[in-house]
């Protein structure tokens, strides 16, 4: 006997008044979240901490503000017709004008990429978070620099000499891919493990400040699998993750109102460690939200 078919997950359809509602929250939210960094492009003026959030992750401010509803969700026509989702990509709108995600038309396109997705976040949220790491790929990533060469344009709090210092007195134990494949050639050697793209699902934990803010960049790369009130999460999570390791960079953050946590003291690194625990427990919440969605809406179709 031929067994059933999986079932597909049942759509839930708001009418036109709630979704509008939602809809018009999720932009006032990330326009709230955007006005900072859209008023200095505006005036042409760079932000060392806030840019890395449009500039290193790929999506812009009107992105953002694009609500997605999810997978399980129908938005019922109104008095104007379809909800505007209808037009955009992944989409489709049935007889009675309801627009749902097209799941199936998405999974056949970005398949592998969500169950690679799926399997670096649960490889993640299974390990320990490891916090011996205090930082220092920031540090590694100016070691022995020219001072015209540095990523960002602040001066360094210790200087050259005593940047160079703090990282030749440290074991430096960087664990993520995209932080070590920033450092200088001289702070290379100096990491005791060596992270590839090849063992990224292996080695990625949750004790790692750049793992963490990239749960912003895996619910980008969810698309519309992720309600827009999930991705405004993962985004002020990184957001926040980003101050912190910026403050615990090498570079004066003063000048934007901050104080430095200094990694290089014995109170720098407990501190430092206090902000990964809290970042570990917090991220592994935003992990869970991501699989379950994806078990949603991948499992039923693709086994």
């Amino acid at each position: 006997m031929r067994p059933a078919p999986p079932a597909v997950p049942a759509v839930t359809v708001l009418d036109a008044v709630t979704w509008s509602a939602h809809a018009a929250a999720h932009a006032e939210r990330a326009d709230a979240r955007t006005a900072g960094h859209r008023g200095r492009r505006s005036r042409h003026e760079k932000h060392a901490i806030e840019d890395f959030l449009f500039e290193y992750y790929p999506a812009s401010p009107a992105q953002l503000r694009r609500w997605h509803p999810g997978a399980d969700v129908g938005l019922a026509a109104g008095p104007q017709g379809p909800a505007p989702q209808g037009a955009w990509k992944w989409y489709r709108t049935d007889d009675a004008g309801t627009v749902t995600l097209d799941v199936d038309a998405f999974l056949a396109a970005r398949g592998d990429a969500v169950r690679f997705v799926a399997g670096l976040l649960t490889a993640t949220a299974g390990r320990p978070a490891a916090t011996g790491c205090f930082g220092l790929h920031e540090w590694a990533m100016v070691y022995r620099e020219r001072p015209d060469s540095h990523r960002h344009p602040l001066p360094l709090r210790l200087g050259g000499a005593g940047t160079d210092a703090v990282v030749e007195a440290h074991r430096i134990r960087c664990t993520h891919i995209d932080a070590f494949r920033f450092f200088t050639p001289e702070a290379v050697g100096r990491n005791t493990l060596t992270p590839t793209r090849e063992t990224q699902t292996a080695m990625e934990q949750p004790g790692c400040l750049h793992a963490n803010m990239d749960l912003y960049k895996w619910a980008l790369k969810l698309g519309p699998l992720v309600p827009g009130g999930l991705l405004l999460d993962c985004f002020d999570l990184a957001r926040e993750i980003r101050t912190t390791d910026m403050r615990a960079s090498p570079y004066d953050v003063t000048s934007y109102g901050l104080d430095p946590i200094a990694i290089e003291t014995p109170d720098g690194k407990a501190e430092y460690v206090h902000h990964q625990r809290d970042y570990a427990a917090r991220s592994n919440v935003l992990r869970h939200r991501l699989l379950d969605l994806v078990r949603a809406s991948d499992e039923p179709r693709i086994r």
